[in-house]
């Protein structure tokens, strides 16, 4: 069965932004660090089955839109062996709101049907073992990894492609090279968190069509040239 292949974040910006000094780097995580201290993902779950299945879900999908739909989805389906039996199309009953439903609902189905064939109905912490199943690609296996089983991974999605290259912390022309670079550059003791800082920062700061560099807690350690005034 295909996966769901996100949307490619857009290329890295045509001006080359100087990367980042280590020093710079520190300096930078270091403050968006200290103004979310306690950085949590804002999807909504209560175990790895559930997050597992949230994350599946909000592939080219807001998490907001995945939070409206997935209570009465896990109250369905708690676990796998439930939303084995549950189905493809019981499924799809949930989840209308959400694009690509009907995919999803059939990678959800098959994807439980093989934790509890090959897993026993739990979620592996391990990177290929996830990357078998439906729906399931490195993104997706990062968010787990990191969120469910505290591995210090990175899954560059869309914000977190952008924050890198604009700001210099990381630049790269595909995911898999930001995600290599923020990995050696990033302190390792700030890996298991900077998943949550860098996506929360680009969702509400570092936006995409006009970033809010006015307020932003790292703007002295960023390359972005020239900044954004505040509004007024």
């Amino acid at each position: 069965m295909p996966k769901i292949t996100p949307k490619p974040p857009k290329s890295a910006p045509a001006r080359a932004i100087k990367p980042l000094s280590a020093d710079e780097v520190r300096h930078f995580i270091g403050a968006i660090a200290s103004a979310n201290p306690n950085p949590r993902t804002e999807l909504q779950y209560r175990d790895p089955f559930t997050l597992l299945v949230a994350v599946v879900l909000s592939a080219q999908t807001t998490d907001a839109a995945v939070n409206r739909a997935t209570p009465a989805l896990f109250a369905a389906a708690p676990d796998a062996r439930a939303m084995a039996a549950l189905g493809a199309d019981e499924i799809g009953r949930f989840i209308r709101s959400i694009g690509l439903w009907q995919a999803k609902a059939r990678h959800l189905a098959e994807l439980a049907r093989l934790l509890v064939e090959r897993h026993g109905g739990q979620v592996p912490a391990d990177r290929a073992a996830l990357e078998a199943l439906p729906g399931v690609g490195r993104k997706t296996a990062n968010v787990v990894l990191n969120v469910a089983f505290g591995q210090p991974t990175m899954a560059v999605d869309t914000h977190i492609f952008r924050v890198s290259n604009r700001t210099g912390l990381a630049p790269g022309k595909t995911p898999r090279a930001v995600e290599d670079a923020l990995l050696k550059r990033l302190p390792p003791e700030r890996l298991a968190d900077a998943h949550h800082w860098l996506i929360l920062h680009g969702r509400y700061v570092c936006r995409a069509r006009k970033p809010e560099c006015w307020r932003c807690v790292a703007a002295a350690w960023c390359h972005f040239s020239p900044k954004t005034p505040a509004p007024g």
